[in-house]
């Protein structure tokens, strides 16, 4: 028996392709045959390979010895090999021994592999400040085109009082879904959440915050985020409620644990949903999907698309105690930003231990820093960097554009782009790494730089002190607002900061990307003139400018590319504002 669901047939017939082939099955088999498992010369070759021949000729000729030909051959290659010092029983790791080995040589000489930084910012610092002293615009007023600007606006506001049931069906059944990771993979799984029971008309319970071994934060939903916002916001398209109802709950012997627990696939299609889940929800009653993260789709019918939006930009927002201070953050931001039109640069700088820990590259710290690095990968990640076979190789890394930036090579990064030291810097981070070190030359070169620390007193911070989401979300604010958002490392942080922004600014995320392989050549060159290391600092922000407006793809993430699910251009949203008056 099916259940009824509210959203139409259009999402039934959704399928989602194949996912692509791994790479590995991709290329051919004899990539180990070459130079990097050494070679031989081509006379020693034929010289051998005639006198196996002549002896293989020799011995077909005798009809008594026919049989034993094939042990004579392989005998003899097996001789053949081993007498230019092949070693067959120890085929598999000698060639990659030498392909690890050769690999690392080659990459240690590679340019862009090594940090040299602090070099480059030596030489430079010089040139820096006195650029600073000279008569050239901050770029923190002229970062964004606006010729560029092309007009989007929310669409979702406008459609909760206009769109939806005056009175939502009977529901098929209750929704658990269980949120797990740090703020946003959670804020990823409530969205989806929404959208699912939307889908199989479903009645959603206030999700399970699952403790994350290493986000270790305790945070109920409530305490993030403003739960009585949530189910007014949904009231007339999902219904939402903070538990589950006594009776239902007594079905299972008063143990949620013992409601069935679907194992859903991650990136499911809505069909399956319909297929699979709805009949389960039906007949059960309530179900449960745990964990939940990634397990619906990115291409999806609009209407089911829709309520993702509406979840994300509209419905979700922070606990009124986090909302009272980051908006007292973002004023004092605004008022150290006087200089500027209360405009201020906002810096999502990955430099936390774990992260420097994950990434396996390598700074300037030496021996002690690599054994830290020993260690709080063992103690974050029991074994999973001494697996047999795994191979850590930092100057790979850097070159790929893979290491975290330091808040050295951040400052280098704003001060070549055209950020003077007049500009209002805020940084986004957990505990940095060394920060007495490495935050005294960002510190440097702006010297009106703030953080959660210096913003707020220690008695407003500490009903959030022990609670790494809740203190996220505090950050997640204060960015929202700045003029400039400069993401260095990824994550979901700022993947979802550039879809709010995008919502929020008329659709550009106003977001500096750059280019951490581009980066590392330029930071590997201690005689680099200013002239040759600012250039292509400011191509990158023109770039991120022209990056800032982008559409989101078939395969793209709604809660990064808004447009044009989330978003009309002015002209449509004008129309829809019309009809909706005639409308009323």
């Amino acid at each position: 028996m099916h259940g009824y669901s509210r959203l139409g047939s259009s999402a039934r017939t959704s399928s989602s392709s194949s996912p692509p082939s791994s790479p590995r099955f991709r290329h051919g088999r004899n990539k180990l045959s070459g130079g990097c498992a050494g070679g031989r010369s081509s006379k020693q070759t034929s010289a051998v390979e005639r006198v196996v021949y002549v002896f293989v000729s020799a011995v077909f000729r005798r009809r008594g010895v026919l049989l034993l030909a094939p042990v004579l051959y392989i005998s003899l290659m097996l001789l053949y090999m081993g007498s230019v010092g092949f070693d067959v029983v120890n085929l598999k790791h000698s060639v990659v021994g030498v392909v690890v080995h050769n690999s690392k040589h080659r990459t240690a000489m590679a340019p862009g592999s090594v940090y040299r930084s602090p070099q480059v910012f030596e030489k430079l610092w010089p040139l820096m400040e006195a650029e600073s002293n000279g008569s050239r615009v901050n770029a923190l007023m002229t970062a964004w085109n606006s010729t560029r600007r092309q007009g989007w606006k929310p669409c979702v506001d406008k459609s909760i009082s206009t769109t939806g049931f005056s009175e939502l069906p009977k529901s098929n059944g209750f929704l658990i879904i269980e949120a797990n990771g740090g703020l946003n993979q959670q804020r990823l799984s409530i969205c989806d959440a929404v959208a699912v029971a939307g889908l199989l008309n479903a009645t959603l319970v206030i999700p399970i915050f699952h403790l994350n071994s290493v986000w270790r934060d305790s945070s109920k939903f409530g305490d993030i985020f403003d739960e009585d916002f949530f189910i007014y916001a949904l009231k007339n398209h999902v219904n939402v409620v903070r538990e589950l109802p006594e009776d239902i709950l007594q079905q299972f012997d008063n143990n949620i644990s013992k409601i069935v627990n679907l194992r859903v696939k991650g990136w499911s299609s809505p069909t399956y949903y319909l297929q699979k889940v709805l009949p389960k929800l039906v007949q059960m009653g309530a179900v449960r999907i745990a964990p939940f993260s990634n397990r619906l789709a990115q291409e999806v019918p609009s209407n089911v698309q829709w309520l993702r939006c509406l979840a994300n930009y509209e419905a979700l927002r922070f606990s009124g105690p986090i909302r009272r201070l980051a908006e007292n953050m973002v004023d004092r931001m605004v008022k150290n930003s006087s200089q500027s039109g209360g405009k201020y640069v906002s810096v999502h700088l990955r430099f936390e231990e774990d992260m420097v820990a994950f990434s396996c590259c390598e700074y300037d710290g030496g021996e002690e820093e690599k054994r830290e690095m020993d260690i709080a990968r063992e103690r974050s990640w029991r074994g999973k960097f001494r697996r047999r076979g795994r191979v850590i190789r930092p100057s790979a890394n850097r070159v790929d554009g893979k290491c975290p930036l330091t808040p050295l090579e951040v400052g280098m990064l704003l001060r070549g782009m055209g950020f003077d030291n007049n500009t209002s810097v805020y940084v986004a981070a957990g505990k940095i790494y060394k920060a007495e070190k490495y935050m005294a030359p960002l510190k440097q070169m702006f010297p009106r730089l703030e953080a959660k620390d210096t913003l707020a007193t220690p008695e407003e911070l500490a009903p959030f002190k022990g609670h790494s989401s809740r203190l996220a979300a505090i950050d997640y604010t204060v960015c929202l607002h700045s003029e400039v958002f400069v993401t260095t490392q990824g994550g979901n942080f700022p993947h979802f900061l550039m879809g709010h922004r995008r919502y929020f600014y008329g659709g550009h995320a106003k977001t500096i990307k750059p280019d951490k392989r581009k980066l590392a050549l330029l930071f590997d060159r201690p005689d680099i003139r200013w002239e040759d290391f600012s250039r292509p600092m400011q191509d990158m922000l023109r770039h991120s400018d022209h990056k800032g407006f982008e559409l989101k793809k078939p395969s793209g993430s709604l809660y990064t590319f808004p447009m044009p699910d989330c978003m009309c251009k002015l002209a449509e949203a004008r129309s829809e504002s019309s009809n909706t008056t005639r409308l009323a």
